[in-house]
């Protein structure tokens, strides 16, 4: 079996999501952030797991005031995969790019899933977000 392929009009609208985190990144808006996500999506990072626009805003609202402070984002679509009428499977690259910096590191390089459903408002939004190291550390 083979993926299908994702509709034309529905991949421009997916492809639009990274786009909007990497804005809420930049805007350091924590509340924009969350509301990528369906009310009870999940985020897990490295060592972080997170469920619930709630936890996410605050965990994000904390990372832009400390870890984050000054920080943006890039990220670009790799592929995706339908998983259903109003589900798609989106696979990226990006990173996180330091203050003062223009691209994001190979250490600061990742690969992230996103399952994305279309929500109750018709709106697509994330169900959860997995990234991890893009490049092996050593």
């Amino acid at each position: 079996m083979t993926s299908k392929k994702v509709p034309d009009g529905v991949m421009a609208e997916i492809v639009g999501i990274p786009g909007r985190l990497v804005s809420a990144w930049a805007a350091h808006d924590a509340v924009a952030f969350s509301r990528l996500f369906i009310e009870d999506g999940s985020m897990i990072l490295p060592g972080v797991y997170k469920k619930g626009r709630e936890e996410i805003r605050r965990h994000m609202e904390a990372g832009y005031a400390g870890q984050y402070k000054g920080t943006t984002v890039a990220g670009s679509p790799l592929e995706a995969k339908p998983l259903g009428d109003d589900a798609v499977a989106l696979i990226t690259v990006g990173g996180v790019i330091a203050p003062g910096e223009k691209e994001y590191s190979d250490r600061e390089a990742i690969r992230a899933s996103w399952i994305l459903v279309r929500d109750d408002d018709g709106v697509w939004r994330l169900s959860v977000y997995h990234n991890c190291p893009r490049d092996l550390a050593g």
